[in-house]
């Protein structure tokens, strides 16, 4: 008899400048990932939509969590790759748990897998990228990388990333992880 596991769902997490938005691109062409629906990143959006979160952070993270809950909770059931977690505000701003009443528990068990993707920070200044949304210094984004690592390293299914200096090179290192990770989603019973 054979029986289905649930779905897979898969967070790539990672400080600015880890290459999260062109590994989740990658991930939308390729065949193993055929039928999985893709969420892009929330937080560079509201900040689009709004720049006076950057004045209200414990607003912010509630915001991106509320919206990370209704776009997920609307496919329940389907397999998806989201860039960035519920549990990635808890990164941000900790007392967002409390403030929306879950627990980091409760949140792990809503996805199978976490890949945080290494920031170009850690290479230096040469390798690292600023514009008007992500304005981090190297410092800030090494603690921010340092924070999301805290909080998602005790999920079972958590993978670390480095950053390279050469980008395709950890773009297929992801791809590679990422496809090995969905493997075989149906077991035999």
């Amino acid at each position: 008899m054979k029986q289905t596991t649930p779905a897979f769902t898969l967070v790539i997490t990672g400080a600015p400048a880890s290459g999260k938005s062109i590994c989740l691109e990658r991930l939308k062409s390729h065949t193993a990932f055929a039928g999985f629906i893709f969420f892009d990143e929330l937080a560079r959006r509201l900040l689009e939509e709004n720049p006076d979160f950057r004045h209200h952070w414990h607003q912010f993270h509630r915001e991106i969590y509320r919206r990370q809950i209704q776009r997920e909770d609307s496919v329940a059931g389907s397999p998806f790759v989201t860039d960035r977690g519920t549990a990635d505000a808890f990164a941000f701003h900790p007392e967002t748990a409390e403030a929306v009443g879950t627990t980091i528990e409760v949140e792990y068990r809503r996805y199978s897998a976490v890949i945080q993707l290494g920031s170009s920070a850690s290479l230096g200044e040469k390798y690292y990228a600023q514009d008007d949304i992500r304005n981090e210094s190297l410092a800030d984004t090494l603690a921010i990388e340092a924070a999301i690592s805290k909080v998602w390293r005790g999920h079972p299914g958590y993978h670390f990333l480095p950053a390279k200096k050469n980008l395709e090179t950890k773009i297929r290192k992801f791809i590679a992880l990422a496809v090995g990770l969905i493997g075989n989603r149906d077991t035999e019973a």
